[in-house]
């Protein structure tokens, strides 16, 4: 509406021959920024609020966090269509936290019409801050327009397509800076499949979250989730089995005690990201150290909410 009321303006300006006319330029000028803060403070107002059910999780307890990433998918269509759907989904669980990782292009809408109860996250951020950095969009902007939450170290971006993939130094630094910008950030590990069958997935986890342990401080990992991703099973339909992920879950959770401290390793969430959907999420969520989903393919749909509805009872 905004904008189409702008361009109005400049065209009726412009064909009275009126546009370049000092007082009526302030005035144009004056307007246009009043309507741009009307609404600007209305869209911050209009997400529609959610709902909760049962009990939150117990102090000193673990909440479950069911991350979607709709990767780069979707058109101004279907992010409406999906909104409307995830409104109308009913409750989410007290002792459950969702978020959707979003495209940049989908953002502005998620955070004007997506019910408040589910949290927006950015698929990527920069290493940079403000600046000359074309095509980069910076933690600092991305917190600033009402973002909560960053996913890094994807195996998609670490892999690269068609470009350089991102290596775990760079991860690790791409994190330091969301989370100093007021960002909690979804980091993402996980092994091929040929490293699963070599018998080296820890040591691929371990890897890939050493940097992260040299830079970050335990007030950091207050903010921090882990998204295990083992690659052979995103978006291919096969899924480690509850008792696998456990296993995976487990080791990961030692790997962090040993290395950033018993108290961190004990609170934070380690989610599993393996072609988590609906129909295997209770089986995997419970497990006593898979803390959640970062789910793909199943966040574009009400599965979505499925997941969540598979959280246990605390």
């Amino acid at each position: 509406f905004f904008f189409a009321f702008r361009m109005n303006i400049r065209k009726i300006f412009c064909q009275t021959k009126l546009y370049h006319h000092h007082t009526i330029c302030v005035r144009y000028i004056h307007l246009t920024i009043h309507l741009y803060f009307i609404m600007a403070f209305a869209d911050s107002c209009s997400r529609p609020a959610g709902a909760s059910k049962g009990s939150d999780a117990a102090e000193g307890t673990r909440k479950y966090l069911l991350g979607g990433n709709w990767k780069a998918n979707g058109t101004v269509a279907s992010c409406e269509k999906i909104i409307a759907e995830f409104n109308g989904a009913g409750p989410i669980p007290a002792n459950a936290e969702a978020v959707v990782g979003v495209p940049f292009i989908h953002i502005p809408i998620c955070l004007q019409s997506l019910r408040s109860d589910v949290e927006i996250a950015a698929q990527n951020c920069s290493l940079t801050g403000t600046g000359a950095y074309t095509g980069e969009t910076c933690a600092s902007q991305l917190k600033d327009m009402g973002v909560t939450w960053v996913i890094l170290g994807h195996s998609e971006r670490r892999e690269g397509f068609g470009m350089a993939g991102e290596d775990s130094e760079l991860v690790a630094k791409k994190t330091k800076m969301a989370l100093s910008e007021g960002l909690k950030v979804m980091i993402c590990i996980g092994e091929k499949k040929e490293e699963r069958e070599a018998g080296t997935t820890m040591d691929v986890c371990a890897e890939q979250l050493k940097p992260c342990a040299e830079i970050l401080s335990k007030e950091d990992w207050a903010n921090v989730s882990i998204a295990y991703e083992p690659v052979w099973a995103i978006g291919t339909g096969l899924t480690a089995t509850p008792e696998m992920a456990q296993e995976t879950h487990a080791n990961i959770r030692q790997w962090v005690a040993d290395n950033v401290g018993a108290d961190v390793a004990a609170a934070v969430r380690i989610q599993y990201g393996g072609s988590m959907k609906g129909a295997n999420a209770e089986g995997l969520l419970a497990q006593p150290d898979i803390d959640g989903g970062l789910i793909g393919g199943a966040s574009l749909t009400l599965d979505f909410f499925n997941c969540i509805n598979a959280v246990p009872s605390p």
